[in-house]
């Protein structure tokens, strides 16, 4: 299991030149009218699914919604802690 160090509200590591990817503090809402982020601080976000947190759909959902606001692929959105609860740890490689 891969451990990430994490401070409620901090970027980990927002160093895109060097190593290319960032992580954030995800609060994810599943079955919502629409889909879209709000950024609520520099390194958390508020991510409303239309999906329904049902066999992993709501987690696929959310990185796909993900990676179309940060301009990246889906493959590069990773869910490091949190893939069962509202509250996520997401990494983001560029």
């Amino acid at each position: 299991m891969l451990f990430a160090p994490f401070v409620f509200g901090k970027i980990i590591s927002k160093d895109y030149s060097a190593r290319g990817l960032m992580k954030i503090f995800v609060k994810a809402k599943p079955g919502a009218k629409e889909e879209k982020v709000e950024k609520v601080s520099e390194s958390t976000f508020i991510v409303s699914v239309t999906a329904r947190p049902e066999k992993g759909r709501a987690n696929e959902a959310m990185a796909k919604v993900l990676a179309e606001y940060f301009a990246v692929s889906k493959s590069q959105i990773i869910i490091l802690s949190g893939s069962g609860s509202r509250q996520k740890i997401v990494e983001i490689r560029k």
